[in-house]
């Protein structure tokens, strides 16, 4: 009964996805580094390789080069007065857009 509706929501609604399958892709490298993350050295080295994914994702999804975007806030990050920090962040900064193909 629940699949119906489900199946009857988005025949009505144009803009939903039949199948997660873009999730899915996007949490792959996740899955993929999975045993990789258990050495990470300590709770701390975790955290950090935490951030450092979420600002590498946060980036793609702006669709900004990760690369390009880490080397301008390294480069600025020292001297960057802390309480203007959100100027940092990707959605803030003007940099080269990327071309962005979805995966099959």
């Amino acid at each position: 009964m629940a699949a119906g509706l489900h199946l009857l929501r988005y025949c009505a609604d144009g803009h939903l996805e039949i199948d997660n399958n873009a999730a899915e892709r996007a949490l792959r490298c996740v899955a993929l580094g999975r045993k990789n993350f258990l050495f990470a050295g300590s709770n701390a080295g975790g955290e950090r390789a935490a951030a450092m994914y979420s600002l590498i994702g946060t980036a793609k999804l702006n669709g900004i080069d990760p690369e390009a975007y880490l080397c301008n806030v390294l480069a600025r990050i020292a001297n960057h007065p802390i309480n203007r920090i959100e100027e940092l962040l990707p959605w803030n900064i003007e940099l080269p857009k990327i071309h962005v193909t979805p995966e099959p």
